[in-house]
């Protein structure tokens, strides 16, 4: 971690009481939102958010969501009024046309919640809010868009520059370890023994961002384990009896689990910035490092075969094969790859690198994909080019290995017809 990152942590080292451990106000919450928005005093707004977010916190889903229906609905924009702005600046462009065309342009509600974020402690209430916002919106178009309100002030509030990596290992204090565990969403951590077989041998690391307004809230976390040579089995990589390694003797980092830990921060990316500055850093650290990989899970493997009709192959050849075929050729939204994890990874700039059978004997690992995980490999001088390629033209770079394998696979397919 830099100095400037470890100075902005202290910094910003608080501690909050939860909204909604103290008694909430008695007044009704469209009342104080109303008060807030017409406050001009930095003292005043701060109780004002405190108690907002206090009764809000203490409210039933029911009464979550008449909060957040009163945002969308009374705080949305004018569109006459929009308009009519618009048109007075297009017809006499200057700066005060332009403010006003602004100011009718974002709905009142943006300026509430940057009101409701001057109180202490109040990001990850307005975090938590979110997620109570994706969770009872539904199909409702005007919580949609006030959802996109939220987004817009969070990609800025949570923006890289303002983000802190800190490494995870044994020592650190145990309210984060415990969230390590909570929040780890790919291989599940089953013990403290388990969580002490990741964070604690020589040849494992673990790194999280953290945000100064949320200093005990991990947002998200990969996991890696330093190895020699690239590995195909989660199974190995994670074994109880494994044999630690010297660090110095390995030449790849592997990124086998990447965990977001807030709902309410769902489709802020944080992956493509801690991915590439992690192998940055252990680069660094490590100047025997050559490969950086991923061991990554195939979740929508079966689901797709199914609605497609189509059965999974029985052998192993032939299932790296099918997942070969998958991983380039299976089209979801916008043409891209239907894979989520595939779109993550090569939207970032990887490449598919090899396929696995039999590397996932999990429960999970079985039903989502049949076992098979493959290696996305970050080539950091190509990511670049890769990220290009892909965004531009969906042009999806992968190994001859793997184009060869969906390439059998769609011969081996015609040939049966």
């Amino acid at each position: 971690m830099t100095i400037l990152a470890d100075l902005l942590s202290t910094m910003f080292e608080r501690r909050y009481r939860p909204f909604g451990q103290d008694r909430p106000s008695s007044r009704p919450i469209a009342a104080l939102t109303a008060d807030l928005l017409g406050s001009a005093g930095e003292t005043t707004e701060q109780a004002l958010a405190q108690d907002i977010l206090g009764k809000f916190a203490s409210l039933d889903d029911a009464g979550k969501l008449a909060f957040l229906q009163h945002l969308a609905h009374d705080m949305n924009i004018d569109p006459e009024t929009v308009r009519s702005a618009l048109d007075a600046y297009e017809q006499t462009p200057s700066k005060a046309t332009y403010r006003a065309f602004l100011n009718a342009a974002e709905p009142q509600r943006q300026e509430l919640i940057r009101r409701l974020n001057r109180a202490p402690g109040a990001t990850g209430a307005l975090v938590r809010m979110r997620a109570d916002l994706l969770s009872l919106a539904g199909d409702d178009p005007e919580l949609a868009a006030l959802d996109l309100d939220f987004r817009h002030l969070f990609a800025s509030w949570f923006n890289r520059g303002f983000l802190v990596l800190r490494p995870i290992s044994w020592e650190s204090p145990a309210h984060i370890l415990e969230k390590i565990i909570a929040y780890e969403a790919v291989h599940a951590i089953h013990s403290w023994d388990d969580l002490r077989r990741r964070l604690q041998p020589k040849d494992r690391r673990c790194f999280a961002f953290f945000h100064p307004a949320m200093p005990d809230e991990p947002l998200i976390f990969v996991e890696v384990a330093l190895t020699k040579g690239i590995p195909g089995s989660i199974q190995a990589l994670l074994a109880e009896d494994r044999a630690a390694l010297n660090p110095e003797d390995c030449d790849t980092a592997v990124f086998y689990s990447i965990s977001n830990c807030q709902a309410g921060l769902a489709s802020i990316s944080f992956g493509n910035s801690l991915i590439k500055q992690v192998a940055a850093d252990l680069s660094a650290e490590q100047t025997g490092l050559k490969n950086f990989v991923t061991l990554s899970p195939i979740p929508l493997l079966t689901k797709w075969a199914a609605q497609n009709n189509i059965e999974m192959p029985d052998t192993p050849a032939m299932r790296r094969a099918f997942a070969a075929h998958y991983l380039l050729d299976a089209k979801g939204r916008g043409d891209g790859p239907y894979d989520p994890v595939a779109r993550f990874h090569l939207g970032n700039g990887a490449l598919v690198h090899a396929v696995h059978a039999d590397a996932d004997s999990s429960a999970n690992g079985a039903a989502n994909s049949g076992g098979v995980m493959v290696n996305y490999l970050y080539d950091l001088s190509a990511v670049a080019q890769n990220l290009e390629n892909f965004a531009t033209k969906g042009k999806i770079v992968a190994s001859a290995d793997v184009t060869a394998l969906a390439k059998s696979y769609a011969n081996a397919t015609t040939a049966e017809r």
